[in-house]
């Protein structure tokens, strides 16, 4: 997702979700999220192997 998106917020208050999501910054298209690195992630992502660095469309490929 974009800049908009609270990791730490998911990871402290709502950890019992499980969320599994990514922050990029900087990115106005889909196109440009799936390329860009990832500056952060949740730690239900990082169980799954996605992590800060790498690109949003090695995090989607990832979730499958």
């Amino acid at each position: 997702m974009c800049g908009a998106l609270d990791v730490a917020l998911l990871n402290e208050r709502l950890s019992d979700r499980q969320i599994i999501a990514a922050r990029a910054t900087g990115v106005k298209t889909i196109g440009e999220l799936l390329d860009a690195p990832l500056e952060s992630v949740t730690h239900t992502a990082e169980e799954m192997g996605i992590f800060a660095g790498m690109t949003g469309r090695d995090a989607v490929r990832k979730m499958m």
